[in-house]
């Protein structure tokens, strides 16, 4: 069967074959398309990884200051997420450094998207920015 075929039919022995193909040189064989599709998915899947930990970190965020009527009863279990979010956008960060760049460029948007959403189930004051850095203080919540 063919690399290109195998891909599709069985991604895990695909796998296995690219590995032994890279370590014996033979690029003949070489599935260079699907090679470079999985790349470039693993780019994409790290980006999106680093959106949704970041949203829901906004979105905890935003709960604790302004979700007054819910706060007594979620404060903590709000803050234990705000602690697990921050760990995993670091550990993206720490293992790809690069995405910092994404994070600044994309942030602003995110938070904006964050709060047209959590508007829905509370209120929020027009001045409500906090910023990336900010966010990422580990002793910040809100």
């Amino acid at each position: 069967m063919e690399l290109k075929e195998l891909h599709s039919q069985d991604f895990n022995l695909w796998l296995e074959k690219i590995a032994a193909s890279i370590k014996n040189r033979d690029f003949e064989s070489m599935d260079w398309d699907g090679l470079l599709e999985e790349i470039e998915d693993m780019g994409a899947s790290e980006k999106r990884a680093l959106r949704s930990y970041t949203r829901r970190l906004i979105d905890h965020i935003l709960k604790l200051k302004y979700w007054k009527s819910e706060k007594d009863y979620n404060q903590k279990h709000w803050e234990k997420e705000v602690v697990n979010f921050r760990y995993e956008i670091a550990q993206i960060l720490k293992e790809s450094p690069s995405l910092k760049n994404y994070l600044q460029q994309n942030y602003h948007d995110w938070y904006v998207n964050s709060v047209k959403a959590m508007q829905r189930e509370f209120t929020i004051p027009d001045d409500n920015f906090v910023s990336s850095e900010t966010i990422m203080n580990e002793d910040y919540f809100g």
